[in-house]
């Protein structure tokens, strides 16, 4: 093989591989159907020529064979009038016209083979045109759906499945840890109002427990002494007991004050 047949091959290989990416079916389609319709055009101008041409073929057998047949009389007449040569040449101008009609005849016969033939071919590519629109259409339809899939499955290759899952997890991840805070705002929260109704809870029973000593004390002490000030005493009393409640009642003050403290502190 020579150096131009392979750089020959080359070129064409490469020009069709051009062709074959740069074919879109839907232009391609519409330029075959525009085509095929300038073709019917020129079909049917072809037909309405030969139908033409056969009309005036037809026309001029028709007045061809008129021709004739008028020579024909005009001899008869002139042998009628004893006039044997003008007979002569009216059969001659006769013979000449029949050729003529016979002529035409046999053109018309093909003229009208070629109409019909082309008749047919017409009908045909009409109805090729009109089958290749409905093809057009459902072709176009399913380029179009192809093209769709197509796109939908390279937007689908080109997302990373693995990534996009881990992104859902991390979300998810994130929404736990934030609930995970949420509750332990809430028990703190109640923690805090828990120790405060503990507090007070427990304030209540100091209180009572106060109350109590102080019922108690008052108890063990006789009414008039109850109403009396610590350090009022009287002579009699004074007399018989000596020093000892004054020293008691100061103990118990003491006390007392102790345990306000206490409570205060608290």
């Amino acid at each position: 093989m020579g150096l131009f047949d392979r750089v020959s091959r080359v070129v064409r290989a490469n020009l069709n591989d051009l062709v074959s990416k740069a074919e879109d079916p839907e232009k391609i389609l519409e330029q075959t159907l525009i085509d095929m319709q300038e073709d019917l055009v020129q079909m049917r101008q072809a037909v309405a020529s030969a139908i033409a041409s056969q009309k005036r073929t037809q026309q001029q057998l028709n007045q061809a064979q008129t021709e004739a047949n008028n020579w024909q009389q005009r001899a008869q007449l002139a042998l009628q009038k004893g006039d044997e040569n003008l007979a002569r040449e009216a059969l001659l101008r006769k013979k000449t016209h029949t050729e003529t009609a016979t002529t035409l005849k046999a053109q018309l016969d093909q003229q009208t083979t070629t109409v019909d033939a082309l008749k047919r071919n017409l009908i045909a590519l009409e109805g090729k045109i009109s089958e290749a629109k409905t093809k057009k259409d459902m072709l176009k339809a399913r380029a179009s759906a192809a093209r769709a899939n197509e796109q939908l499955q390279n937007t689908v290759g080109r997302m990373s499945t693995s990534s996009s899952m881990a992104a859902f997890e991390r979300m998810e991840e994130k929404v736990l840890q934030m609930e995970a805070r949420s509750q332990a705002a809430a028990e703190i929260a109640g923690a805090d109002l828990e120790s405060q109704f503990a507090m007070l809870e427990s304030g209540s029973n100091v209180d009572d427990e106060l109350e109590a000593m102080k019922a108690q004390l008052l108890g063990g002490a006789s009414p008039a002494q109850a109403k009396l000030p610590a350090t009022e005493t009287t002579t009699g009393s004074a007399t018989a007991q000596g020093t000892s409640a004054p020293v008691q009642d100061a103990a118990v003050d003491d006390e007392l004050e102790a345990l306000k403290t206490k409570l205060d502190q608290l």
